[in-house]
Parts: structure tokens; C-alpha cells; sequence
């Protein structure tokens, strides 16, 4: 069983390159111009959601379950990951994991930065000698 595992594992960016190269054929895209495209759509996933993990963090924990932010965002950095891999068969799959609704229901956009109020009373003090 480990060694058809290791044959998948292994004959899967060889098989997704040969689809890309069949599916830039057909049409009529170069090849580098597919792995380029997909390279940058996987960097600017990663690199929002390093922006956006920050919040999603401190949503965590205030009220939300710590573990829903972290599946959601561990699905985004899967999905960026899978883009950066060339081949058409792992953007395939990585749109499908962008575009799946896992934790969606009810999110809400949480304001990162100076946007960002707290709960904490404001007041001002001085020290008495």
C-alpha cells in the first residue's frame, strides 16, 4: 500500500505537467505563459492570506471557534500552494478548494489595523505623589 501511495505521489506532477502541455496545445496558449499565470495567481493567494490570517487570528479569539479560522485558512494556503505547482490539474483542484463553501456560513469580515476598535474603556491618568 505505501508504495502505490509513493507511485501517486510521485507520477502525479509528471501526469499534471503532461495534461498542461496537451491543454496549452489545445488552445493555442504557450505552455510557460499557463505556468506563469498560475505561479502569480498562487503567490497573490498566499500573499493575502498572510494579511488576512492576522485578523482572521484575533476573530478567533475573541468569539469564534479557533478552529474555523484555521481550517479556512489552511484551505486557502493549500489552495495557493496547488496553483504554484505547475500543471492545469492541480489549479483544477485548487480552484475547487477556493471555490468550495467550507466555513462560509456566516463569516464576518473583520477589520484589521487602524479600522479596528476594541472593547477597552478609554481614559486618561495621572500620577499623584
Amino acid at each position: 500500500m505505501r508504495f502505490v501511495m509513493l507511485a501517486i505521489v510521485l507520477a502525479f506532477p509528471v501526469v499534471d505537467l503532461l495534461v498542461t502541455i496537451r491543454f496549452a496545445r489545445w488552445t493555442g496558449v504557450p505552455v510557460w505563459m499557463w505556468l506563469l499565470a498560475s505561479a502569480a495567481a498562487g503567490l497573490w493567494v498566499l500573499a493575502n492570506e498572510r494579511v488576512q490570517f492576522r485578523a482572521r487570528a484575533l476573530a478567533a479569539f475573541r468569539s469564534d471557534s479557533l478552529m474555523r479560522g484555521l481550517l479556512d485558512s489552511g484551505r486557502r494556503v493549500l489552495a495557493g500552494l496547488l496553483l504554484i505547482v505547475p500543471g492545469v490539474l492541480s489549479d483544477a483542484l485548487a480552484l475547487l478548494l477556493l471555490l468550495l463553501p467550507i466555513n462560509q456560513r456566516d463569516a464576518q469580515p473583520v477589520p484589521a489595523g487602524r479600522g479596528y476598535r476594541s472593547r477597552a474603556i478609554d481614559g486618561d491618568y495621572r500620577r499623584l505623589d
